[in-house]
């Protein structure tokens, strides 16, 4: 089943359904979804259905992929991909539940409690008498049950502790799920109460779709707040968090594009409205971290926040900070203050798409907009200041093309004359140069030290090779196991993935390293085999260079005794120890006679 799964998944359509990979030559490319970069050094080889990361070493086949970008399990990983070709496992056993690798223990238990919570909070809203007000709400207001059903809406009892008597029923630390944000504690006398109580629940995934906090909306008119979001917690933290990334990256794979919204409201209207590429910071501004998941998918995105003026400014910052990243960033605006959700019930799901989704603004455009909000023609001031703002846009971004049409606009806007404009963004440009070769001169980096980092010692070289003669022959590893140094590495590293491949060869008669790969656990075993892997060796001096490698590994070894023995001489030198002293110097006499006949 494992090799069927294995040799009908294709790498390429794995991996592009997390990030955006583009064709050069024989390979494809992209943006490394396992550490922040902004050149692609991401390759994966169709031919050889591999991955490898130029830059932080990661690499692997369709499995191992799944493994690391979603933190789960061996089995876990073949499941997911058996489904992509109509082959279905049954991972229910405790041999095949491991603890998922991203998470601790601790935290799979909050992930597992918020997973209960959401199916009970759904149950209610979907079954029962109490949820039937709820329900109707949320029909009316556009919501279909097949919306609800998907994104498994719920609705959380009034009274004061029903999920906390229902946690604790079932095994749950009290303590643990305060934690998390699912109760409170009391101070007065430490016992436990809902968080959420008397409204509609949203559940909030990461983008492997497992459920790490709520937001709860009341429905009647009520001093408290309208929504109530779980705090930041162990496995909640907003910064990192996109609603809808677990479901919409599909989509966005495939139109190329994102759509990037204030709320997960928003979002869900989107949805409704046949808008599928949809995602939402949880009441943020964007991060870095943000940046870097949209990165990995899509580099066109387009910005629809609300039309309201704190809705104008948050938009403002997301495309500065998008297009400095080098996005291709448009900005969808909405009139008369509407958020999407408001607009979308008002002028309806068609007009959505096409008269705001499909007629954004380029960002220089909507720069222009923003900078000539609130601002009078009639006076020098508000002149003068809306053109250095535009100018200040251009400089550095823009086309030719775009400089001059922009400038005409700036000219027929303004009733300064195009020569004037085009004098003050050449003073622009040029202090802009100026400040860009200072910056540059201070952060530049010195070659030797470029050239430091890249370097590999005679050791570094040796075990990475050696490695990689035994992942193409298990001969070499009996070989090795027979003679007189069994364990030639000198890492701990290299010695646990030896280690591991031993075992792996007890079970294999043939080397495979593709499904080696797969049983190393630990991504960064699975990094230092990958490397290993790709090393280019010689076949036809395949016995030579092993023992050039084991002759640089014992000299190395000997090296490390020489070198602990004249630390441990020394001592015994302050000692007074003389006897020892020289007992270590006899022994050291001996190692420099075997280095030497190495």
């Amino acid at each position: 089943m494992i090799e069927q799964i294995r040799s009908q998944v294709d790498i390429i359509d794995v991996i592009s359904d997390y990030m955006q990979l583009t064709k050069r030559g024989r390979n494809w490319f992209g943006l490394c979804p396992f550490h922040g970069e902004n050149t692609p050094s991401f390759s994966v080889s169709q031919d050889k259905q591999i991955f490898h990361c130029f830059g932080c070493s990661a690499g692997g086949n369709a499995i191992t992929f799944v493994m690391d970008i979603e933190h789960i399990p061996f089995p876990n990983a073949v499941a997911k991909l058996g489904e992509r070709v109509g082959i279905y496992l049954d991972i229910q056993n405790d041999s095949m539940n491991k603890d998922n690798q991203s998470y601790s223990k601790k935290e799979e238990k909050m992930i597992e409690a918020h997973e209960f919570a959401a199916q009970f909070y759904h149950h209610l809203l979907m079954n029962t008498e109490d949820g039937e007000k709820a329900l109707n709400y949320l029909l009316k207001r556009g919501f279909t049950k097949e919306l609800i059903e998907t994104n498994g809406i719920g609705w959380s009892m009034p009274s004061w502790d029903t999920l906390s008597v229902l946690l604790k029923r079932n095994g749950y630390d009290l303590e643990e799920m305060a934690e998390c944000g699912l109760i409170i504690q009391k101070e007065s006398d430490h016992t436990y109460f809902d968080r959420f109580r008397n409204r509609v629940m949203f559940p909030i995934r990461d983008e492997n779709g497992k459920v790490i906090a709520f937001s709860g909306r009341i429905i009647d008119s009520s001093d408290d707040a309208k929504y109530l979001n779980s705090p930041e917690s162990p496995i909640f933290h907003k910064s990192q968090v996109l609603f809808n990334l677990d479901k919409a990256r599909t989509y966005i794979r495939k139109k190329r594009q994102t759509i990037l919204m204030e709320g997960f409201m928003d979002v869900l209207a989107a949805n409704q409205a046949g808008v599928y590429n949809a995602v939402a910071t949880m009441g943020t501004s964007l991060t870095g971290q943000h940046v870097t998941k949209l990165k990995r998918l899509s580099e066109q995105i387009i910005i629809c926040y609300d039309g309201d003026n704190a809705g104008w400014d948050a938009a403002k910052r997301a495309a500065e900070m998008l297009y400095t990243d080098n996005f291709k960033v448009e900005v969808a605006v909405l009139p008369q203050e509407l958020d999407p959700d408001e607009y979308i019930r008002k002028f309806g799901p068609e007009s959505f798409a096409k008269q705001i989704l499909e007629k954004p603004h380029a960002y220089i455009s909507f720069m222009m907009m923003y900078a000539r909000r609130n601002k009078n023609f009639q006076f020098e001031n508000d002149v003068l200041q809306y053109i250095q703002e535009v100018l200040e846009q251009l400089v550095g971004r823009s086309s030719p093309i775009e400089r001059d049409l922009y400038i005409k606009q700036l000219s027929s806007e303004t009733n300064i004359s195009e020569e004037a404009i085009n004098a003050q963004f050449r003073k622009f440009t040029a202090d802009n140069e100026k400040n860009f070769k200072r910056a540059e001169q201070r952060n530049q980096l010195k070659p030797f030290e470029i050239q430091q980092k890249k370097t590999l010692s005679a050791t570094d070289r040796a075990e990475r090779l050696l490695l990689s003669h035994m992942l193409s022959n298990n001969e070499v590893v009996d070989k090795i196991l027979k003679s007189d140094d069994p364990q030639p590495f000198a890492k701990d590293e290299y010695a646990a993935v030896f280690v591991r491949l031993v075992g792996f060869y007890e079970e294999h008669s043939a080397a495979d390293y593709q499904r080696f790969l797969e049983i190393l656990e630990d991504p960064a075993l699975r990094k230092i085999a990958m490397e290993a892997a790709l090393v280019e060796r010689d076949p036809e001096h395949a016995e030579a260079e092993i023992v050039d490698c084991l002759k640089q590994l014992r000299k190395h070894k000997i090296e490390m005794q020489i070198k602990t023995l004249l630390h441990e001489s020394q001592e015994a030198e302050k000692m007074h120890e003389h006897r020892r002293a020289l007992e270590i110097a006899m022994q050291i006499i001996q190692l420099k006679k075997s280095l030497s006949a190495i």
